[in-house]
């Protein structure tokens, strides 16, 4: 039981004064601490690591932008699909009322004559619909009001599918909606947070950065060599009059231009905006994303390419510029950068298609 004994209280030794002594070192060590852990855990840091993360929320940013763009293109579907659905709607709205008042105008007649006939009764029914699922009366109607009927009933029936259809395509719609606000979302913070990384740098720092980030040069003109294009001299826009000369010469007269994400021209551009509207101009039809612009051609090898194909990079084809010849592109790189010429060899190369 010594074991639960009180312990035996001693005296302090050396006073007030040594104790609070001791207390304040304490305290002055902690905070020590404290701020030596900060510095430690919030280093400023180098040009190297700022660029490297830039680049990655870049490359994010340019991912969630393709994926806005293939869902803002399958918003717009659903929102053509709807108006459209609405308007043939309304079509039918417009025959089936047409239907009920000649059938009202039958229907007044027989009245007056003192028949009150099935024309009568559904001109009367406050729901036809339910009427007529519920009075199977077409195969016993056999006088002349039968087909009035039969055609309230079609119009009854086509204008309930339309209005099915549009409620579908109204929640689809929506549902696009969504997703375009949450792609927007990732996109406006992966920015934000490249911006904020850039900030942290000096003024020369960035313009280093900036100098270098977009792996080309967006002024060198035809004939001569791009500030980043090791693969040779910049090729003249071909004047054959071929649809990838058209392309070609369209992506030149782009370079300078600000990329914008989600922008498809003629003022600014994303990268897949850009070669677009670059084949648009040629009389081609591509779709809206890098990943859906891959496979709208013929497969090339890097080896086989030609002036107006479309070269893709890293793994998840998140990017896409217009080969020009020489081992070089136009592309639009990325936010705060403009169209510009680039070797191909200056990203990780994911394919080649050839639309036309």
């Amino acid at each position: 039981m010594a074991s639960h004994r009180k312990p035996r209280q001693r005296p302090l030794s050396g006073g007030p004064v040594r104790t609070t002594a001791a207390t304040l070192a304490l305290a002055g060590a902690a905070t020590a601490t404290a701020f030596e852990g900060t510095s430690q855990a919030d280093p400023r840091p180098t040009p190297a690591q700022v660029k490297s993360e830039v680049d990655r929320l870049y490359q994010e940013a340019e991912a969630a932008t393709e994926q806005y763009n293939g869902a803002k293109e399958q918003a717009d579907e659903a929102e053509r699909a709807l108006t459209g659905l609405r308007e043939e709607t309304a079509r039918k709205t417009d025959q089936l009322n047409t239907a009920r008042s000649a059938l009202g105008t039958l229907a007044a007649s027989q009245y007056r004559s003192g028949s009150l006939g099935t024309a009568v009764q559904l001109a009367l029914a406050s729901d036809p619909q339910e009427y007529l699922s519920q009075a199977a009366f077409i195969a016993r109607a056999g006088d002349r009001n039968a087909a009035g009927i039969t055609t309230v009933r079609r119009r009854l029936d086509e204008v309930g599918k339309l209005r099915e259809q549009a409620s579908g395509r109204l929640a689809d719609l929506r549902s696009r909606q969504r997703e375009l606000a949450s792609h927007k979302a990732v996109i406006e913070e992966k920015l934000t947070a490249a911006k904020n990384m850039l900030a942290r740098l000096t003024a020369e720092e960035r313009a280093a950065y900036e100098a270098g980030a977009s792996g080309g040069s967006a002024t060198a003109p035809a004939g001569t060599a791009g500030s980043a294009a090791s693969a040779g001299s910049t090729p003249p826009p071909p004047s054959d009059g071929s649809r990838a000369a058209r392309a070609v010469a369209f992506a030149y007269s782009a370079i300078g231009k600000p990329y914008v994400w989600g922008a498809t021209g003629p003022g600014s551009f994303d990268c897949s905006g850009l070669t677009q509207a670059a084949w648009r101009s040629a009389g081609v039809s591509l779709p809206r994303t890098t990943y859906t612009q891959i496979n709208a051609g013929r497969r090339v090898s890097r080896d086989q390419l030609a002036p107006g194909d479309l070269v893709f990079f890293y793994s998840g084809v998140t990017h896409v510029g217009l080969y020009i010849g020489n081992g070089q592109m136009i592309h639009a790189p990325r936010p705060g950068s403009t169209v510009r010429l680039a070797p191909i060899d200056s990203m990780p190369w994911a394919g080649a298609s050839r639309p036309a």
